[in-house]
């Protein structure tokens, strides 16, 4: 008995101590792991593009379909790291890291000074996870579940907090208005006329609502993954994943994966502009639609994998969640990065914007309400997604 006892034991060892640093077969799994990686060919050909100036369209093209792989193997690595490091840190790293996309976009948006753009990519994104995500979510469950339960406390929590983002977003356009100025002045092409009166109370109103609404949502986040995390996890206990990547692995692939994805960003976003034009489509178009559409494609096809299979505070944790980041996290960051760059950039958003957001948020929390859905309710959302994008296009 004795020798059967230490064998295992020791063989348990050598295997972890092997396991810390294996960045050849972590790599493998990593690269090779989804047919999706093909497209990681897109991504030389559009350094290739940006460094020959090849025509506007080409540029956008093949960085639009380089960060599609780049968006899925970001994903991946965030969630191989999250498993090593365990419920809370692995669950902020993912909240951290799950909108790091858009993140990337927007800064470099705000680099080069396009602020409209940055604007309506998050709003985009907003949008997408709310709607169409959640939305494809709940329609693919009502074709294997006659009606889907999840966490009702849980669920209103998140609407919560994303309806008090909303209403962040609302106060500011509401100041705009009550000053009586006309809101077609406000941008001068991609940034705000500087000559507006109430950019400077703007500024103000947006910075300090920025740093509240941040204070907020480091108070969800541990509300969610510490104090109450119970609320948040599926009644059923599921299997508990093992990681394929070590550690330091996940965490290298991370940065690389990150700065890649910056270099592939700042071609995209260089070349909207040209391609708008090209295209004869409105840039609001590109930025509110195309854009998360990139961003938010493998959170795409997770949510729907998640809902299919009956895990629907998985579903909304991925759909609602992500929203929350880019609402009540990532939109009032971007407003105090812009801060020391002198980047004129608010909480104002356009007002047929501003009435989106609103009438968005509305039916998810009534949808949210009962704790249960089906394939109907899936379908008001994404009907709802497709108006908007259609009012997109003829704007």
């Amino acid at each position: 008995m004795p020798p059967q006892e230490t064998t295992p034991l020791l063989a348990t060892r050598n295997s972890h101590s092997a396991e810390r640093f294996n960045f050849i077969a972590s790599s493998k799994h990593l690269l090779f792991g989804s047919w999706l990686n093909l497209l990681l060919i897109a991504v030389p050909i559009s350094l290739l593009a940006e460094h020959f100036e090849w025509s506007a369209t080409a540029r956008f093209i093949t960085s639009f379909v380089a960060i599609v792989p780049l968006a899925k193997l970001l994903g991946d690595a965030t969630e191989q790291l999250s498993m090593k490091l365990g419920q809370t840190l692995g669950g902020l790293l993912n909240a951290t890291f799950g909108n790091a996309i858009e993140l990337i976009v927007a800064i470099a948006a705000l680099i080069q000074n396009q602020l409209r753009l940055v604007q309506t990519s998050l709003l985009g994104s907003v949008l997408s996870n709310l709607l169409l995500v959640l939305g494809m979510s709940f329609f693919a469950s009502g074709f294997f579940f006659y009606e889907s339960t999840f966490q009702v406390t849980a669920a209103q929590a998140s609407s919560s907090l994303m309806t008090l983002a909303c209403i962040t977003l609302i106060l500011p356009a509401a100041y705009h208005a009550s000053s009586g100025e006309d809101n077609g002045s406000w941008f001068k092409g991609d940034a705000p006329n500087p000559e507006d009166p109430s950019l400077h109370g703007l500024l103000i109103l947006s910075r300090g609502t920025a740093i509240i609404l941040l204070a907020t949502y480091f108070a969800y986040l541990v509300f969610q993954l510490r104090t109450h995390s119970g609320l948040f996890e599926a009644e059923e206990t599921e299997e508990e994943e093992t990681a394929d990547m070590d550690q330091w692995s996940a965490g290298l692939w991370l940065l690389i994966i990150t700065v890649i994805t910056a270099f592939a960003a700042d071609v995209l976003v260089g070349s909207i502009d040209e391609t708008a034009q090209a295209w004869n489509i409105p840039k609001r178009f590109i930025g509110l639609i195309l854009l998360p559409l990139v961003g938010n494609a493998a959170e795409h096809v997770t949510s729907i994998w998640m809902a299919c299979k009956g895990k629907m505070e998985l579903t909304i944790g991925v759909a609602v969640g992500s929203s929350i980041q880019i609402a009540a996290g990532m939109i009032p960051l971007l407003v105090i990065i812009a801060w020391p760059m002198h980047r004129d950039l608010t909480l104002f958003f356009a007002n047929f914007e501003t009435i989106v957001l609103f009438v968005s948020v509305m039916l998810v929390n009534l949808l949210l309400q009962d704790g249960r859905t089906n394939y109907m309710e899936g379908l008001m959302l994404i009907a709802l997604y497709l108006v908007i994008a259609l009012s997109y296009i003829v704007s």
